[in-house]
């Protein structure tokens, strides 16, 4: 589990059959091997690291669903390690399971903030709801509009400078995890409504 709040911005060193190289510092700070980390919001395991980097291996299944099969050297990534019991929570209960990627849309200033709009297929646009969480490429985030094609979330100065979500482009792909709770409440009524 993880809370969505981005602990450092990593750089892919390689990409190549399957194993995925990151370079970074802070979160190397009290991971051992075989821990989580999120990368862009995708929970992979520890496989190897040194005093400036770690790799991982990336299953088929998380390149067919997440942005991580685009991956080159240079790219930038989120990070996050982890949560244990003495973590604070302060973003929200994120999985590190991305179901799908949206688009970005639009980035709009709105003060010293940024709105940006991201289009998302109707399969998974119904689990977003107003003022409810969403995760983007792994950054804990609240909705803010919704339309029927797209939503919109504010990014804080500080979500602009500590995340990679402004180097991305319109028509760019970025990582969505939404609400489980939604998921868990449709399947029980789903059951439910199956047995009447």
């Amino acid at each position: 589990m993880f809370t969505g709040i981005i602990e450092e911005v990593g750089t892919v060193l390689k990409h190549e059959g399957g194993v995925l190289v990151i370079a970074c510092s802070t979160i190397i700070e009290g991971t051992g091997l075989g821990d989580s980390i999120a990368i862009n919001g995708v929970d992979l395991t520890v496989r190897a690291m040194d005093a400036a980097s770690m790799t991982f291996d990336v299953m088929n299944e998380t390149y067919r669903r997440s942005n991580l099969e685009g991956f080159v050297a240079g790219d930038v990534v989120n990070l996050e390690r982890s949560v244990t019991s003495a973590t604070r929570l302060s973003g929200h209960l994120v999985r590190g399971v991305v179901e799908t990627t949206c688009r970005v849309h639009s980035f709009t200033p709105e003060g010293e903030a940024i709105i940006a709009r991201y289009t998302v297929e109707p399969e998974f646009l119904k689990y977003i709801v107003m003022k409810g969480p969403i995760c983007l490429d792994g950054a804990s985030l609240t909705v803010m509009a919704r339309d029927d094609t797209s939503f919109s979330v504010s990014l804080v100065q500080y979500t602009q400078e500590h995340t990679n979500l402004l180097r991305r482009k319109p028509g760019d792909a970025v990582n969505l995890e939404t609400d489980i709770i939604a998921r868990y409440v449709e399947q029980i009524l789903e059951s439910r409504a199956a047995t009447l």
